[in-house]
């Protein structure tokens, strides 16, 4: 008699997960159920503020792979059904299919959870109303672009301004949007330190981005047909033909929760290495529903980015599969665009830092993308956290034109190997006018920060 493995969610996670068991488990061994509560298996919702904004062309391109393709590699994906609950003494859910609302029990060998994320939306008057729109599906972008295409105004308010709210900006004024963005925090980007924030503010200004900070969304008015037509916040109204929510996203764990499973701070699942919830021999999670360790700081964190999930969905495939995988843990590289201007970050902010207990020295140094005598060269600024006496890397924030957010990844590998700012002055980096002045700018911030510590003792 076969196992069974049953997954829910049947996005990235999900997919790798049961796509990668597929591959070391043939069907007659192991039978793999996939339920999928929306209409789309496998796609990138990263790529949806592209989509919308018209540098992707159509939805299907953010597709990777259709349920029908899934299903003819003898995975059972059962689209639009809702698991709505876990047994675990019994090792079995409960999954109600959308459309006809019928309810049944399905008993597994093995289960993978891989719910996800849910958008934050504020309990506020007016949140629900037509023209209101949040970006984290398929189905979200579809619906945001109706409205764009149909609505006669050109008045958008974004709210929000973390990776998804200044991508929305951008994608809304590349299709004619007058835009203004409301932002509870200091600055915009709140994943970076406020000063650097700054530059993005500036950035944004000068886009014709009208952004409001220190501010925070009370209220959304409609007119009399139900409709979005303003916001308010404590201190002013402004007018909105539509309204896009970026404010974040928490983990979609409320079926973990009600099966008791073990959740941390965040609220995101917690598990071992192998990515097995812990205390729960055949139960496995992935993606934006748990919680990762953060090499640098040592703590756990919820970071919703596509590239874990897929990594955690191969891992658990890979154990369940028969094999041996492990996740040891993210440095928290992330990197975004706002027209021209490009962002990154990883590893420790300023205030990460002080939360757990580390001291630090901070240098910000100005640099180019390419030699200076080379056209097209652009300005780029570089901040570099550095551990007190020790020298050890702890982070760095990049903002710049073209060719300065990818520079991150030098930072991460220096990260993830415990690096100190003397040593990556070392680093044999490729050099060439159009792509580096002789002294990369991550170097020069690293040369930098390894005076300031050897001043600070």
């Amino acid at each position: 008699m076969s196992d069974r493995l049953v997954v829910i969610g049947g996005d990235a996670t999900g997919m790798s997960a049961a796509s990668q068991a597929r591959r070391m488990r043939p069907a007659a061994e192991l039978e793999i159920v996939v339920f999928e509560r929306g209409n789309f298996s496998s796609f990138s919702a990263c790529g949806i503020p592209y989509w919308v904004g018209g540098d992707v062309e159509h939805r299907d391109h953010l597709i990777a792979r259709t349920p029908e393709e899934h299903r003819s590699r003898d995975i059972d994906l059962r689209m639009r059904t809702e698991v709505v609950e876990i047994d675990p003494p019994g090792r079995r859910v409960r999954a109600r299919d959308l459309t006809t609302g019928a309810e049944s029990w399905l008993d597994y060998t093995d289960l993978v959870i891989a719910t996800g994320a849910t958008p934050i939306r504020p309990p506020i008057p007016g949140i629900d109303s037509p023209g209101v729109h949040g970006v984290q599906t398929l189905d979200d972008g579809q619906a945001l672009i109706d409205t764009l295409d149909s609505t006669d105004g050109r008045r958008a308010v974004v709210v929000g301004a973390g990776y998804i709210g200044v991508e929305m900006a951008e994608a809304l004024i590349n299709r004619g949007y007058q835009v203004t963005m409301i932002n509870r925090g200091s600055q915009p980007m709140a994943t970076l330190d406020p000063d650097m924030g700054v530059l993005i503010r500036k950035a944004m200004d000068g886009m014709g981005i009208r952004v409001l900070c220190d501010a925070e969304l009370i209220a959304v008015h409609t007119d009399d047909a139900g409709r979005v037509r303003a916001v308010a916040t404590a201190d002013a109204e402004f007018p909105a033909d539509v309204v896009v929510l970026g404010i974040g996203v928490r983990p979609a764990t409320d079926l973990a929760r009600a099966a008791g499973l073990p959740l941390g701070a965040s609220g995101g699942l917690l598990t071992d290495l192998a990515m097995r919830v812990r205390g729960h021999e055949h139960i496995w999670a992935g993606g934006d529903c748990v919680e990762v360790l953060d090499l640098v700081s040592g703590t756990e964190r919820h970071i919703a980015l596509g590239t874990h999930a897929n990594k955690h969905g191969q891992i658990i495939g890979a154990n369940i599969g028969g094999g041996y995988a492990t996740f040891p843990g993210v440095v928290g590289t992330a990197v975004s665009k706002v027209c021209e201007l490009e962002v990154a970050r990883t590893g420790l902010r300023e205030k990460d830092a002080h939360a757990v207990g580390l001291q630090f020295v901070t240098v910000t140094i100005e640099s180019t993308s390419r030699s200076g005598y080379f056209p097209g060269t652009a300005p780029m600024t570089v901040k570099m956290l550095a551990e007190r006496r020790t020298g050890r890397l702890l982070g760095v924030q990049i903002v710049g034109r073209e060719g300065a957010a990818k520079r991150i990844d030098i930072a991460a590998v220096a990260l993830t190997a415990r690096m100190t700012a003397e040593q990556m002055i070392a680093l044999d980096l490729g050099y060439a006018p159009p792509f580096s002045p002789v002294w990369d700018p991550v170097q020069v911030a690293a040369r930098k920060a390894a005076i300031a510590v050897q001043k600070r003792g």
